[in-house]
């Protein structure tokens, strides 16, 4: 993994200042420690910072194909570069670096814009084609690898992280209301918008086209999708009767995709919960090493969301040496602000501040590959809403789908102040009610509970669900588990587990993170099969990810029940509040924001003082944790003044642009 940045002049003429480039690279020095490399041409500068892990010693970007007419910077690993390279020097391409990254330009070279159906692995790049005046900046298909990008001008700014937009000195922070708003709907950022106004995130799937013109006016700038997760018609999906063969076919596909990703020339370690997906990961690394893999786990003490116990007995089991990191409220607290910093945006899962210093303890042990489970409850339903929605769906006959109905009527009783209209335009945006439709309009209580007056007239009728683009005619044919499947891929994954629980947290510290479950093949063969084999009989989650990890796991561990990993929300930071915390939910604070009603905020932030705090209920809890946590983002982003926390500094720096400073 890496970081990558640069500017287009998209009137191709003006060749972009060295010193910009390296400024905007050197804000990501903690995505790349181990070098930096540049590519300036006319309209086009681009920089990259370099965590070795693959062509350690020769790998160095940019990377060019053999008469340096494509040029490439990436972030990221393609992790069957072995064998594309072997394909591609058949058909005489010649190969100057021991990189997987020199695969792109190769691949260009022979498939042109149709490489992306060639490339198998997690990414995000900026592809030059000098003789054809264009330039691609593309995301892989999950969205594993962050890139963003602002227009000014006739310019693009482009960067793995929001952080060196900033440091470019073009592109100014200031917050957008919609992107706030998609936080305290969906706690998660899953489309293209950002809390930045002006900034978007490239989808994932997607990739940025940008036409250089030959009469001198701004470059074409088209945003394609090369891919997108696609489900059978409802009925036709694939429900073999020989479950043997089944668990033979997933066991050989999910054993391929784990083999590839320990590909690496430096350690390669794992994550380890209480849960089925992890142990299943690291049971199957071993295996396939012949030794145990070195795993990592949080330790919540004296909680009720304490795993340890579990994931020592599966440790122990497979024989991997086990690192534990105990994550009190201190060590959330202490460590809020760097994870605010590396998410930029409000993060309202404490367990993510856990997931940051875990990281860390990799990258301090001398790691920089970590295996983690991620993806699995996307595929194959293992979270507890799908099951309540499949529950409900019994009353479900033919055309005749009172389901529809009781999901509105919960959404209503629990948020009276939500019309009946609006919770029909939603389901209308989305094919119909999903798993996550009752789980979401729960989380969006607090919108109406928090938002100031002034925030909700910006906002208007807008509800975020309108930034998702789904095509609701074709959701429609999925069955509706498959359905809510998509909706948890688009938004949950991409917006939450793969930014604030993966890629930002792990990177912050120099750590890349691999996800088998993500492989291509392995989303493939499970959205294929009927729903029967993710959740049979409404109430067996990832049931055929449990039949195989059973080969290889006890039964206890293979069939534990589904634990969220997650850490106590709000009281993390209210009930012994620290002194930011007192500063950022002070009146003084709020009123400075303008975002939220003081008076409700201040009313149920004292009510953690008086002890009455676990009154208010999860969710409320989790608003009023978004609220902190959007406080301590504009804080820190926007200007400071809210608390006695450094600010983060996006001056001109030579090597640490956009980095908390006092």
């Amino acid at each position: 993994m890496c970081g990558i940045a640069g500017v287009l002049d998209l009137k191709g003429v003006e060749e972009p200042a060295q010193d910009l480039v390296r400024r905007m690279a050197a804000a990501l020095r903690h995505r790349g420690p181990d070098g930096y490399g540049c590519l300036l041409a006319p309209g086009i500068g681009m920089g990259n910072r370099r965590l070795a892990i693959i062509g350690v010693t020769n790998g160095h970007q940019p990377i060019f194909n053999e008469t340096r007419s494509v040029g490439v910077i990436a972030n990221g690993e393609l992790f069957d570069y072995p064998e594309q390279k072997a394909l591609l020097e058949a058909k005489g391409h010649v190969f100057r670096t021991g990189s997987d990254t020199e695969l792109i330009v190769h691949l260009y070279e022979e498939h042109g814009e149709d490489l992306f159906e060639h490339l198998k692995g997690q990414f995000a790049f900026v592809l030059v084609d000098f003789a054809r005046c264009l330039v691609l900046l593309a995301r892989d298909r999950a969205g594993i690898c962050p890139l963003h990008w602002s227009r000014q001008g006739d310019r693009i700014y482009f960067a793995s992280e929001v952080k060196a937009l900033f440091a470019s000195g073009a592109v100014r922070p200031a917050v957008d209301p919609r992107g706030l708003d998609h936080i305290f709907t969906f706690f998660a950022m899953g489309t293209q918008r950002t809390m930045f106004a002006g900034v978007q995130c490239l989808p994932p799937g997607h990739y940025l086209r940008v036409g250089f013109r030959p009469d001198g006016r701004a470059a074409d700038i088209e945003q394609r999708r090369y891919w997108d997760l696609d489900f059978p018609d409802w009925g036709e999906e694939d429900d073999p009767a020989d479950a043997a063969a089944l668990i033979d076919e997933f066991e050989a596909t999910f054993s391929r995709a784990v083999e590839i990703r320990l590909r690496s020339e430096v350690p390669v370690v794992g994550y380890l919960s209480g849960g089925v997906d992890s142990a299943y990961v690291l049971a199957t690394a071993s295996r396939l090493r012949g030794k145990p893999l070195p795993s990592f786990t949080v330790r919540v003490p004296d909680s009720q969301f304490d795993e340890t116990p579990v994931a020592m007995n599966t440790a122990k089991q497979i024989g991997s040496t086990q690192t534990v990191l105990e994550a009190g409220a201190d060590v959330i607290a202490a460590n809020y602000a760097r994870l605010i910093e590396a998410a930029e945006s409000p993060v309202l899962d404490t367990s993510c501040a856990a997931l940051l210093t875990l990281s860390r303890k990799v990258r301090d042990l001398g790691n920089k590959v970590v295996l983690t489970g991620e993806g699995a409850d996307e595929a194959f339903a293992g979270y507890l809403w799908f099951k309540w929605r499949e529950i409900g769906r019994v009353l479900d006959v033919g055309g005749f789908r009172p389901s529809t109905a009781l999901s509105r009527l919960v959404r209503k009783c629990t948020t009276p102040h939500v019309h009946l209209e609006e919770l029909r335009h939603i389901d209308a945006m989305i094919g119909g009610p999903h798993a996550q439709s009752i789980l979401y309009n729960l989380v969006a209580g607090s919108r109406h509970r928090y938002y100031n007056a002034d925030l909700k007239e910006e906002l208007g009728s807008h509800v975020a669900y309108e930034d998702l683009g789904f095509d609701p005619e074709r959701l429609r044919r999925w069955h509706p588990l498959n359905r809510s499947l998509y909706f948890g891929y688009k938004v949950l994954l991409a917006g939450m587990l793969l930014s604030h629980k993966g890629d930002r947290v792990t990177m912050a510290n120099s750590v890349e993170a691999r996800y088998p479950y993500l492989d291509e093949d392995v989303i493939a063969l499970g959205a294929r099969l009927h729903p029967r084999w993710k959740l049979r009989n409404g109430v067996k989650d990832k049931y055929l990810l449990r039949q195989a990890a059973s080969r290889v796991l006890p039964f206890e561990i293979a069939h534990r029940r589904k634990s969220m990993f997650r850490l106590p929300l709000a009281e993390s930071f209210f009930i012994t509040p620290p002194p930011f915390v007192r500063q950022l939910m002070s009146e003084e604070s709020l009123a400075r924001t303008g975002y939220f009603d003081v008076a409700s905020v201040r009313r149920d932030y004292r009510r953690f003082n008086d002890a009455t705090g676990s009154k208010l209920g999860t969710f409320a809890s989790l608003g009023l944790t978004g609220v902190m946590a959007t406080q301590l983002w504009h804080h820190l982003f926007l200007g400071g003044g809210l608390c006695d926390l450094p600010t983060l500094d996006f001056r001109p720096a030579a090597d640490g642009a956009g980095k908390l400073a006092a």
